[in-house]
């Protein structure tokens, strides 16, 4: 059996604090940065969701979207995406990226 450094194993669970718990408003959204990454963070009640931060139509700030339920409206031009799933509401095939995200303590972090 192959041995497994401890850096390969770091390499493989790859996931950065981006914020702490209370940091996220519930009902909100948040722009935060991984590891040279910009990302959306936004809170639906005790869950949190990490999407790409950037509208696919213009490149509008989806953080600074209205959030009802899971779905996020672009504050630029309304495109509406689904925070759980990156999907845009009209072409569920068109989607922004999304990014797993787990609690520890109180910091919330996403893999990247």
């Amino acid at each position: 059996m192959d041995s497994v450094s401890a850096r390969e194993v770091a390499a493989l669970d790859r996931f950065v604090k981006v914020a702490e718990v209370g940091d996220v408003a519930e009902g909100r959204g948040r722009l935060v940065q991984a590891e040279g990454r910009v990302l959306a963070l936004f809170r639906v009640k005790d869950q949190y969701f990490a999407v790409g931060s950037l509208c696919l139509h213009r490149g509008g700030p989806l953080a600074e979207g209205e959030l009802q339920g899971h779905v996020v409206t672009c504050p630029w031009h309304g495109w509406q995406y689904d925070v759980r799933t990156g999907s845009f509401t009209v072409i569920p095939t068109l989607k922004v990226k999304t990014y797993n995200v787990k609690l520890e303590g109180g910091s919330i972090l996403v893999e990247v």
